[in-house]
């Protein structure tokens, strides 16, 4: 058995960003051999049969990550199954880009059980390896990882209809940054396979001497489960994905009842920069008693709910009714035409009262008309006592057909009514909702809209809410940020910030923050809220960046117009349209390809993207189907528009294609002629794919450079790595660096 190189480098690099994972690709290197990566094919119809088969291709079935990190220090185990989808046998090198240099430590490499030889090349000699194959073979893929470092292993055969699993151990130190660790897991390569990953699983297990605070991904939504303070399990699962993205974690340790940590990045100094800040409680022990609350759940019991919906909204009572804690107040209401309450006002919760209350529970059948401003009113008059948090979880499938039916009246009871800051989270089951009086009712009274369609679970989606809500850790949380220099009469250092209301933090929650600011510097992020019956302020240092150099943090701009896009819809659908919120939605989803049922039409080959007034107009006609308040469309748009609001990860899709709800169908599309690439947007005008921030001066003067040229691989050094990801774009491609365009 040969023996593969261990690569142990300086401590100097012990801030390098970590490589989490090693997804590599397959590569024939022979000089006599032209192959290019395989990539999935997209058919516009059906697929031809039979379906021709390249000499050389490959699929990759599984990729598995498994890795422990404790404090910085990461081991990592990698698997990845590769399968000869071609006619004849390969001889191949396993190639792994580093997306960055790197502390790698007791690096071993093995091709069913069987080591191989290997070694780590740095930048300049990894350089010229990427340029003689990319010219080689005419393909620009490995043009990504122009500038940086890689492994190469010895050459292995791999028959035609083989399998071949390879595995990586290894260790390595993350960086660290903003008070945030980091792991990166480069899995952007898996999408050179000629069919879609069967199954891709991460699993991270965080360990650390000190309480772990924030854990996010804005790449990927992530499951964490949290077996103690110091510990955190991270996983991501999927099945039949093209990964188009590397998945990233940050996490941060430390004591305090509530941790914050700050991230900025500002593309442009004479802009407003951006930022994004992380908020999460104190992890609670197992033996510490949850802050006690008050809590009515509303039921909808009309004619409508007969059937599967009643008994699935009864398991859901019961969900609730099981996992409120000794000290809790509550209630259950029960409304048709009439309205009807457990008991006459709120109850502590014990064994009696729990028993008595599922019996009420048990009795609730589905008949009459649906009066929805009665239940408000009943749940909210029994809700007084503001010395502890007070949720609402109101339940309907239809419209107000019993007592006051207009919409807008009954907002407006429910919030004179609502003297405490009473929190209601409105959930609206199946189609036949007025989505825009739920939206309303949430906006007004501090909660959030949930939407549950048809053919899915309504007691899913409420244990899935009280699960979240069940134990208030902080609550009216208000965030305020000072920065060095900004004098009081100067005004706020921060704008746009979204969520833009004050909120509520619950065990086992993270808030995510995001706004932008006006001015760089050092700053004190100040938290407050109350904790228990006690007005608690903790305060956090923090640094905005005066100029962002790369895009390593570009997912902030992302995430912000996204919300950013959210709050406007949600302003034109409860306000009305205007000129200023139309052209900012339109001009925000232009530059970063955030398609809505409002703005599809940046799909259409034919439009002209900066024709500012013809796509206001067609923004606008769009913008009326938010007069739709009840249906499939009313509800397919709030729902659409309530994930924007709430969105925690950077817009993407597979291969980076862009994809929006439709509307009138419910159902997600995506779209083959917008693409999200890094920090840009590209959208496809005939034969070219054209950068979204492309001025019609900055077209004329674009500078034509041969692609595979020594002019071409110069771009990466002249504007660095991060420029590569772009001239790896296959086709015809129309790219703006520092307000120069190149078309290749």
């Amino acid at each position: 058995m040969r023996r593969i190189m261990l690569a142990t480098l300086a401590l100097s690099l012990l801030l390098a960003p970590a490589l989490a994972s090693a997804q590599g690709l397959l590569i024939d290197t022979r000089p006599d051999q032209n192959f290019r990566l395989p990539r999935p094919i997209i058919w516009p119809g059906p697929r031809p049969i039979p379906v021709p088969q390249p000499q050389q291709s490959y699929k990759i079935k599984e990729l598995a990550v498994n890795m422990s990190l404790a404090d910085q220090v990461a081991k990592v185990q990698v698997s990845q199954s590769f399968v000869n989808t071609g006619s004849r046998q390969m001889e191949v090198s396993f190639v792994f880009p580093l997306p960055y240099d790197g502390a790698v430590d007791r690096l071993t490499f093995m091709v069913d059980g069987t080591e191989y030889d290997a070694k780590l090349l740095d930048a300049g000699e990894a350089r010229r390896i990427y340029e003689g194959y990319i010219r080689q073979n005419q393909d620009p893929a490995l043009m990504e990882w122009m500038g940086t470092g890689m492994f190469k292993t010895s050459e292995f055969p791999v028959p035609a209809g083989a399998e071949r699993t390879v595995t990586m151990r290894y260790s390595q130190v993350c960086r660290k940054a903003g008070g945030l660790t980091e792991v990166l897991f480069p899995m952007s390569t898996a999408k050179y396979t000629s069919q879609p990953v069967e199954k891709v699983s991460v699993n991270v297990a965080l360990q650390s001497q000190v309480p772990i605070k924030n854990v996010y991904s804005p790449t990927h939504s992530v499951d964490v489960k949290r077996p103690s303070s110091i510990q955190a399990v991270v996983s991501y699962t999927a099945t039949n994905e093209v990964p188009s993205s590397d998945f990233r974690l940050l996490y941060d340790v430390g004591d305090g009842a509530v941790a914050a940590s700050v991230l900025s990045y500002r593309p442009l100094p004479n802009e407003d920069g951006y930022f994004m800040m992380l908020v999460s409680p104190e992890i609670q022990k197992a033996t510490e008693k949850p802050p006690a609350k008050n809590i009515i759940f509303v039921v909808d019991r009309s004619g409508s709910m007969s059937g599967k919906k009643i008994e699935q909204a009864k398991g859901a009572l019961k969900f609730v009714l099981s996992n409120l804690h000794e000290g809790d107040l509550f209630n259950v209401i029960a409304y048709d035409s009439t309205v009807e309450s457990f008991r006459p006002e709120l109850q502590r919760y014990n064994e009696e009262t729990r028993q008595q209350a599922l019996g009420f529970v048990e009795g609730i059948y589905a008949g009459g008309s649906t009066n929805i401003d009665g239940a408000l009113k009943s749940a909210l008059s029994q809700l007084v006592d503001d010395s502890r948090p007070s949720y609402v979880v109101f339940l309907t499938d239809g419209l107000p057909t019993a007592g006051e039916t207009k919409e807008q009246q009954i907002v407006i009871n429910a919030k004179d009514l609502n003297k405490i800051r009473t929190r209601v989270f409105s959930m609206g089951v199946g189609y036949d909702v007025n989505s825009r009086l739920l939206d309303r009712l949430a906006r007004e009274c501090f909660g959030q809209s949930v939407y549950v369609r048809p053919n899915e679970d309504i007691e899913t989606y409420v244990s899935q809410l009280y699960n979240r809500i069940g134990a208030p850790a902080m609550t009216d949380v208000a965030m305020s940020v000072d920065v060095e220099g900004v004098a009081v009469e100067d005004g706020s250092a921060t704008n746009r910030v979204y969520p833009a209301e004050a909120y509520d933090l619950f065990a086992g929650d993270q808030l995510v923050v995001v706004g932008r600011y006006r001015k760089p510097g050092a700053a004190k992020v100040t938290v407050s809220g109350t904790v228990g019956n006690k007005e608690q302020s903790m305060d956090f240092p923090a640094q905005l960046t005066e100029h962002s150099v790369d895009e390593t943090y570009a997912f902030i701009e992302k995430l912000w117009a996204m919300r950013r896009v959210g709050e406007i819809i949600d302003e034109i659908d409860l306000n009305g349209q205007n000129k200023e919120l139309t052209d900012e939605l339109v001009a925000l989803s232009t530059k970063h390809g955030i398609l809505t049922p409002y703005t599809a039409f940046l799909a259409d080959e034919t439009s002209n993207f900066r024709d500012v007034a013809a796509n206001r107009r067609l923004a606008a006609d769009a913008l009326q189907g938010l007069e739709l308040a009840e249906g499939q469309g009313g509800f397919a748009q709030r729902d659409a528009k309530g994930q924007l609001q709430r969105a925690a990860q950077a817009p993407s899709g597979a291969g980076g294609r862009a994809s929006f709800r439709k509307a009138d169908e419910d159902k997600e599309v995506q779209v083959e002629t917008v693409m999200n690439v890094g920090s840009k947007t590209f959208l496809r005008r005939g034969n070219q794919w054209i950068d979204s921030t492309l001025t019609a001066e900055q077209e004329k003067a674009a500078q034509k450079v041969e692609r595979y040229s020594k002019e071409y691989f110069d771009l990466v050094t002249k504007y660095g790595k991060d420029a590569a990801k772009y001239l790896a774009i296959e086709g015809e491609v129309v790219v703006v660096f520092d307000d120069q365009a190149y078309s290749f």
